[in-house]
């Protein structure tokens, strides 16, 4: 038979604590080193921006083709003697380029040019080197969060792409007649090199908070805004392989009249050459105008999607499509006066950044449709 309690008695006295609750998997979930994965990330995404300006330069300096062999080890030293410059120089005389275009220039000036393509692959080298040792470091040390190895993994398979699509760029201007390389193989070159800096910007953005508050801003996605933030990106990557169209054949320093292209709305002659397709990679005016239309359409469409984006709920949101808005209208600007200064190198070079930017910031407000910031009555994040 029981006792009888007192009413003042602790019925917890003597009784099993209750068991903790389990976590679910995302609280179960490796959560590795994400500010330490975000700042090295941070870093390869400063040399990319550096290796995308510096192949640009490479470009309009005329330079890309100074290197004539792919040695991805024996490359990184360059020559060091007077007998080894000779050498460089002697493979560079038995291309078109300077057959057919360059065949005044003097040792020094080849050293010029050199120099432009050795320092664009040294780059490229290092952000291979960093990728590599970083990555190395992170996975053996167990600092990498669950099902974030596959990510880290993919953006250095795309670097090493990126590698054996830039010989494949320049083995394109080593033979045969042309005196540059071909100018699809520089747009898909610079369009991978945007994909890369897209994926890190997309992983920054995502480390910079934990899997719980990502999950719950999930619930919050702003659909529509989201999925036309996501058709955005893509147009602003087509104008971008457009723009390399252009800077692939000189097109930006033909028909330097605007908005009328030599005094009418159509270039003239523009299907001369045959086969018909060689036009839309080959022919200054055609390519020019197609890149000017599709800058156009991009315009009126990012209006759409900054109309959209300012009325979100967010405060966070909104300024993001703001960025993005006033960005675009900078680089509309920088692309006019490209186009009536010839593509000077200093405007040219500015013209690109600005690109990155714009595609950076819209990868961000497209983020941010997607993974709102949640917001007080006060507006505060």
């Amino acid at each position: 038979m029981s006792t009888k309690r007192s009413i003042f008695e602790d019925v917890t006295e003597g009784a099993t604590p209750p068991a903790k609750p389990a976590g679910g998997l995302i609280d179960g979930a490796k959560k590795g080193d994400r500010r330490a994965i975000r700042i090295w990330l941070m870093v390869l995404f400063a040399m990319v921006l550096v290796m995308i300006l510096v192949g640009g330069l490479t470009r309009l300096t005329d330079s890309g083709l100074s290197i004539t062999e792919w040695q991805p080890i024996n490359g990184a030293i360059p020559p060091l003697s007077t007998e080894a410059w000779m050498s460089e120089f002697d493979k560079y005389k038995e291309i078109p380029e300077f057959q057919l275009q360059n065949s005044e220039m003097t040792l020094s000036e080849f050293k010029a040019i050199y120099w432009w393509e050795w320092g664009h692959r040294q780059i490229g080298r290092f952000i291979g080197l960093v990728w590599g040792v970083g990555f190395l470091f992170f996975w053996l040390t167990g600092r990498i969060p669950t099902g974030w190895t596959g990510r880290l993994v993919g953006v250095g398979a795309l670097g090493g792409l990126q590698g054996a699509i830039g010989w494949w760029m320049v083995s394109s201007g080593l033979g045969g007649e042309m005196l540059d390389v071909a100018s699809y193989r520089l747009a898909i070159h610079l369009g991978i090199a945007f994909a890369i800096l897209g994926l890190i910007t997309w992983f920054i953005l995502q480390l910079g908070r934990n899997e719980v508050d990502l999950l719950q801003a999930r619930r919050s996605r702003e659909v529509k805004l989201f999925k036309i933030s996501t058709g955005l990106m893509h147009f602003v990557m087509l104008q971008v392989l457009l723009g390399a169209l252009v800077a692939g054949i000189d097109a930006g320093r033909t028909y330097t009249d605007w908005p009328l292209m030599a005094g009418g709305f159509f270039p003239p002659s523009p299907f001369d050459l045959t086969p018909i397709w060689r036009n839309f990679f080959e022919d200054p005016g055609l390519v020019q105008f197609i890149h000017r239309m599709a800058g156009y359409l991009l315009f009126a469409f990012a209006i759409v999607v900054w109309r959209r984006g300012r009325a979100s709920a967010q405060q966070a949101t909104q300024r993001a499509f703001n960025w993005v808005m006033g960005m675009i209208l900078v680089q509309i600007a920088l692309g006019i006066g490209t186009v009536l200064y010839a593509a000077p190198w200093q405007i040219a070079i500015v013209h690109q950044l600005v690109a990155v930017i714009v595609w950076v910031l819209v990868i961000r407000a497209r983020f941010q449709a997607g993974y709102p910031v949640q917001q007080t009555v006060r507006g505060q994040a």
